[in-house]
């Protein structure tokens, strides 16, 4: 408000408007606006851009202050060419309050011109070039595994009344409802996408009990379904599957009614009465989904441009919530946010201003689609939402992305300091790609530059390499105890930059990479991969030139942390290892040479080695575990070079 002089300035009129609005407007003869409709919302608009919580009071001033005359001017002249088709629509947004559309107003209300166009259908035919849409026989075997799944469902919660001693009216009548959520409610999955789906039971059915023992024993005797994984100790609990060859994340939801109805509306907040965290946390998955699409103003532009992100988002390796990077909640907020600040903008328009908004967003000022709503008591809810106004705890949290749904979450909470630095630097780097295009024009051609892979492999000279090694196990234990470790990578970053006061700075590779199983005598063992770049900051003209670090106590608590799983077994174990770009293991590198482009990069960047600057050698020792008596593996010195030199 200090832009302006006073209120009374701000209201103040002048006569020249009513000159220059004739002078500078022009009307078509087959679609002629009112004028008098034209000063009225464009003056709110402007009223809205200085800052003003409400207009009531200014319903009989139609004219703005001088000061404020170019910004009435531009709106007025811009809302006059609309077409016809698309006026009452700003007319709408013009009139709704921020809380009802958005917390920001939106920035432009331009729509597209026929060269936007043309580069969006561009868009589209990569997006399809690149196998990001299913097609019609994909889309069938998706439905029918929804269909497998709930019969599956219905016989066990109809099996379980039965149990509890219900009449068998009532058991023929339960039912449990499954709900897909994620990409797949968004309208934005493609092939090989897995399904979200959240089952809805009624109160007498318990999620540890029944849940994770009855329908898990009932899924694992299904012929469906393969490579079932229990996690009930996750954030959000979950039962992870193959079910007729599809990925299936399970999630579980009681509500506090004895018969679930078919058309239950989870969009209110009394369903929620009654409810622990983690069941409105899962519930949220489904109600956050569909306050992102009520909210978006056009459906079909936000899931192009969605379908573009996250295509972006996993080829520079920033898609990844357990790593602690954003997973497809956090990414498809932030695209909404775009699409709520430039409302009739189509696809090809709203990729590049979401690159230069989210390149300078100025974190950890939060993103929101709107204003955060506490209960306060009204349905007797008790849950927690993010707002750290009331919760100090929130304050530490680096790149709030808030969800639209009671009650409000960060879905970037898992982001450090090592994952915020390499997200904001790929937004950097997309930015200038779409500024390239935009410039370049050609209707768009170019848009395949802005999704080319990055190439860890090649960007850094020294990595830490992390094996999660089963023994003696099958590939399930393999897949639950590389699940766990993974979980844990983003908090051995963090400990290596905090450890070395930032003077080396991680990049956690979230893609992980296969060994070939070692049979031993007996024994059969398992190997998957994870790998950390390590880099330098910018030297500074104080700073050493030769600087040692030593990484062994803080791979060792690292170790100490994973091994404090709750399930672990004999057999399950970690070891971290200090790695040069030249001495990656073999099966890394045939699996970087099945990607197109990555052979001659890799090999360019290899030649560009200096060995005389590279890391001392890594010394190798492993531990090991053999009975369930003995104690875990200790986090002694392992895999880990006792040294990292830096040269500058």
């Amino acid at each position: 408000m200090a832009k302006y002089a006073s209120f009374s300035r701000f209201r103040t009129s002048f006569f020249s408007m009513r000159i220059r609005l004739g002078f500078d407007l022009s009307f078509s003869a087959v679609d002629s606006p009112n004028p008098t409709r034209i000063r009225a919302i464009a003056f709110r608009l402007v009223y809205r851009e200085a800052g003003f919580k409400s207009s009531s009071h200014l319903v009989h001033f139609s004219h703005p202050s001088p000061e404020l005359f170019p910004r009435f001017l531009h709106h007025a002249t811009r809302f006059a060419t609309v077409p016809a088709r698309r006026r009452s629509e700003h007319e709408r947004m013009a009139s709704q309050s921020p809380q009802s559309r958005g917390v920001a107003e939106p920035i432009s209300l331009v729509g597209p011109t026929p060269a936007d166009l043309e580069s969006t259908a561009r868009l589209e035919r990569l997006l399809r070039e690149e196998g990001l849409y299913e097609s019609a026989e994909e889309t069938a075997a998706r439905e029918e595994v929804l269909r497998g799944l709930r019969g599956v469902v219905d016989r066990w919660v109809k099996r379980l009344t039965r149990q509890r001693g219900y009449p068998d009216g009532m058991a023929d009548r339960a039912t449990a409802l499954v709900l897909p959520f994620g990409s797949y409610r968004l309208g934005v999955h493609g092939r090989g996408s897995d399904i979200d789906a959240l089952v809805v039971g009624p109160s007498y059915v318990d999620r540890d009990r029944d849940f994770f023992g009855a329908l898990a024993a009932a899924l694992a005797e299904t012929a469906a379904v393969a490579e079932l994984q229990p996690v009930p100790g996750a954030h959000v609990p979950v039962i992870k599957m193959r079910f007729h060859g599809v990925q299936v994340d399970l999630v579980y939801a009681g509500v506090c009614l004895p018969v679930v109805p078919g058309d239950l509306d989870l969009s209110g907040r009394s369903v929620l009465r009654g409810l622990d965290l983690a069941t409105a946390r899962s519930l949220n998955g489904v109600r956050v989904a569909d306050e992102i699409l009520r909210l978006v103003p056009d459906a079909a532009a936000f899931r192009t441009t969605l379908r573009c992100v996250k295509h972006w988002a996993k080829a520079r390796g920033v898609y990844s919530n357990v790593a602690g990077f954003l997973g497809g909640v956090g990414w498809a907020i932030l695209v909404a946010r775009v699409c709520l600040l430039y409302p009739n903008a189509s696809p090809s328009m709203l990729l590049p201003r979401f690159f230069r908004v989210f390149a300078r967003w100025k974190w950890p000022s939060p993103v929101m689609l709107r204003a955060i709503e506490h209960n306060d008591g009204e349905l007797g809810l008790s849950l927690p939402v993010w707002d750290p106004r009331r919760n100090p705890r929130d304050k530490i949290h680096l790149m709030p992305i808030v969800t639209p749904a009671y009650p409000c979450m960060n879905s970037g909470y898992n982001v450090s300091h090592a994952t915020l630095r390499v997200i904001t630097e790929q937004l950097a780097v997309g930015d200038a790609v779409c500024q390239e295009i935009v410039k370049a024009g050609s209707g768009g051609g170019g848009w395949d530059k802005l999704f080319q892979p990055f190439n860890f492999f090649g960007a850094y000279k020294s990595y830490l390499q992390v094996d999660v090694t089963v023994t003696g196990g099958e590939e399930d234990d393999l897949r639950e105890w590389k699940g766990w470790v993974e979980s844990r990578l983003r908090l051995l970053s963090a400990r290596v930059e905090a450890d070395t006061s930032g003077m080396l700075l991680c990049h956690l590779h979230p893609q992980p990479y296969a060994a070939e199983p070692h049979n031993e005598p007996r024994r059969r063992r398992r190997t998957s991969s994870f790998f950390v770049g390590l880099s330098k900051p910018p030297a500074q003209p104080q700073q050493q030139q030769h600087q040692l670090f030593d990484l062994r106590a803080t791979t060792e608590g690292f170790k100490e942390e994973v091994y404090m799983y709750d399930y672990w077994r004999p057999g399950m174990e970690v070891a971290v290892a200090h790695v040069r770009r030249k001495d990656l293991p073999s099966y890394v590198l045939r699996q970087l040479l099945r990607s197109p482009g990555r052979h001659d990069q890799l090999k360019r960047k290899r030649a560009d080695d200096d060995p005389s600057s590279s890391p001392a050698a890594s010394d190798h020792s492993a531990s090991s575990s053999s009975s369930r008596d003995a104690k875990r593996p200790a986090a002694a010195p392992g895999r880990i070079g006792s040294s990292f030199e830096k040269k500058t």
